[in-house]
């Protein structure tokens, strides 16, 4: 075994010619059988066609390629910025999140024809080093901008004035390597990190901000910024939308709770983290669970209403407390609302709980766009970076909510998206008048595909 591996591992430090490379696999019925990398103009990810499309209808990386001034000559510009876009976001959706990706796929022709370059006769996509100095060029008022463009694009996913929305605020951990500005040494996670905060609308899913911000939580006043900014933007088209900010503990600021007590049309719904105090409250609580749990042997889950002010608050708040009794334990949790009218049961379990569904949005962008890839040194690089995978998860969760809806995938991961959708092998060819993409005769997603265009066909015919 130890001579195979060392074999092995000779064999992948040599130096490969991969241009000529000619590969022999195991025959087939006494035919010999050879492998080369001399088929062409061929792409292994003919589906990002269909994200293609999706952009020509929402127009997201045209909108952003407008707000950030291009400085360079002109004369020595061979990359405009919607195709660096483009390519550097549809590439993270295709799973390619590196710029050093783009080396080789630079030539690709499906990436390409995404940014509107012809496969055969127009000049090769940017390099890394093109892409790496973009990311770095952009400023702290570009940043301002790009992110304003994202909730402008949230605001113009809704055909009319919603009747509510419900904002879930969550941050998570950005694990960093080297010495990346702004990191810092968080104790909870016990890593140097950064810690993004992510805001999605909760009702639907849909992304509204990310914001790249050092490893350690938001103050008060510094949440409050960013949701007085937000909300008076979404107020200004929006006016008559009940609006509900949504967060675990750690979200329940004195601060945030007082602005939201003077808004119009405006709820809190928080977690809060337990005391003495508060234990004492629903102390005759629990000795009734531990007297039903005793009598009955079966979980016990109870839930109990009651006013409490901490020392930071101005007045008295609504606290529901949820008392639960298992074989596992007591455990006992709190939530902080000025939402007075719903039921102390409705409100935990259909309200609060909800929220962990921007666990699993979060997850999305991590996980499968590799959002936490944020390796560059400077913190303002970083911070687009995460705007750039942002504009990858706009994407496709319009594909997915707005055009496979109606198909197998439309409670698809991400990850499985790519994996089926994406991940199409095909034959690019530039003819004198058109440009034909050779879909393989036995692809397991003809119907979705052939339903999709058509769909496509319809909105621009319509439009």
């Amino acid at each position: 075994m130890n001579s195979v591996l060392n074999t092995q591992s000779q064999l992948f430090s040599e130096p490969v010619n991969e241009t000529n490379a000619s590969l022999r696999g195991t025959s087939v019925r006494n035919k010999a059988l050879h492998i080369d990398f001399d088929g062409g103009q061929m792409s292994s990810d003919a589906g990002l066609l269909l994200l293609r499309e999706v952009e020509q209808q929402i127009g997201l990386i045209k909108a952003l390629a407008a707000v950030i001034p291009d400085s360079r000559d002109s004369r020595y510009v061979n990359h405009q910025l919607r195709e660096l876009l483009i390519q550097r976001v549809f590439q993270i959706a295709a799973g390619y999140e590196d710029a050093n990706d783009c080396n080789e796929l630079k030539n690709d022709p499906i990436f390409k024809l995404c940014a509107d370059r012809l496969p055969d006769s127009d000049p090769a996509l940017a390099s890394q080093p093109t892409m790496t100095r973009f990311e770095n060029s952009i400023s702290r008022t570009n940043l301002y901008r790009f992110a304003r463009v994202l909730v402008d694009q949230f605001i113009q996913s809704y055909d009319e004035e919603p009747s509510i929305i419900v904002l879930d605020f969550d941050d998570t951990e950005d694990k960093t390597h080297g010495h990346q500005q702004l990191q810092l040494f968080n104790n909870y996670y016990q890593s140097h990190c950064y810690q993004p905060l992510h805001v999605y609308e909760g009702l639907s899913g849909k992304l509204i901000a990310t914001i790249l911000k050092p490893g350690k939580r938001s103050a008060g006043k510094q949440l409050l910024m960013i949701v007085k900014r937000l909300i008076t933007y979404l107020r200004a088209q929006w006016p008559n939308t009940i609006v509900i900010y949504r967060g675990d503990s750690h979200f329940a600021y004195p601060d945030v709770m007082a602005w939201i007590d003077q808004q119009d049309q405006m709820y809190h719904v928080t977690g809060l983290t337990g005391n003495a105090v508060l234990n004492e409250l629903v102390e005759a609580h629990v000795q009734r669970a531990k007297k039903l749990f005793k009598a009955t042997t079966k979980p016990v889950c109870l839930y109990h209403s009651f006013r409490y002010q901490a020392g930071t608050w101005d007045h008295p708040r609504r606290v529901i407390a949820k008392i639960e009794l298992n074989d596992n334990g007591l455990n006992v949790r709190f939530v902080v609302t000025d939402l007075e009218r719903a039921k102390a049961t409705t409100l935990y379990t259909d309200i609060y709980c909800a929220r962990g569904k921007a666990e699993l949005y979060i997850k999305d962008h991590k996980l499968y766009l590799k959002s936490d890839r944020t390796s560059c040194h400077r913190f303002l690089a970083n911070q687009f970076r995460l705007l750039l995978h942002s504009v990858a998860y706009v994407l496709l969760h319009a594909l997915k909510h707005n055009v496979l809806k109606a198909t197998p995938w439309a409670n698809a991961t991400i990850a499985t998206i790519r994996l089926r959708l994406f991940k199409i092998g095909a034959r690019v060819r530039q003819l004198k008048t058109r440009i034909k993409v050779e879909l393989p005769s036995s692809c397991p997603v003809k119907a979705t595909f052939s339903k999709s265009f058509h769909l496509f066909e319809y909105l621009e015919t319509n439009q």
